[in-house]
């Protein structure tokens, strides 16, 4: 018997004390490079997009894959490529933890349209606001202590 599922992620993470070393100009390569241990790890990327100091990811999970398993190797293997490469050379590391959500078919499209406007939506606000406002939209207990 065949098992089903689809299982939303969207996943946010940050520059080691969002300091703005993710260059711009090399965006698309980084995000090639998680698409690839997506595809490794049996999911299916449906938005990536961020700015200098954080990214946002939208994508299936594989049953057999758990989550803090695959954030984990998505944070360490395109940590060790971007200290290998030229490109990233201000890159020290992402910082400890993430935001992971879960979503249903019907909120696809506007969490990768969310996620597609990034760069317009930081220009009036700010990551540590945005992620608040996640984290309150989503009834999410946190505290200050340990978000920043």
């Amino acid at each position: 018997m065949n098992s089903f599922r689809q299982i939303f992620y969207h996943i946010v993470f940050c520059t080691y004390k969002r300091k703005n070393t993710l260059p711009t100009a090399h965006h698309q390569e980084l995000y090639r490079y998680i698409w690839g241990i997506i595809k490794k790890r049996k999911g299916i990327l449906y938005q990536i997009n961020g700015t200098e100091n954080h990214i946002h990811i939208l994508s299936d999970l594989h049953p057999s894959v758990c989550l803090s398993d695959y954030i984990k190797e998505i944070k360490t293997a395109s940590n060790r490529w971007m200290k290998s490469s030229d490109n990233f050379q201000s890159f020290d590391h992402w910082a400890e933890g993430s935001c992971s959500l879960t979503y249903c078919i019907r909120d696809k499209d506007m969490i990768v349209n969310y996620i597609k406007n990034q760069k317009e939506h930081h220009k009036t606000i700010h990551f540590e606001d945005e992620l608040k406002t996640i984290l309150v939209e989503n009834d999410i207990d946190w505290n200050e202590k340990y978000l920043f």
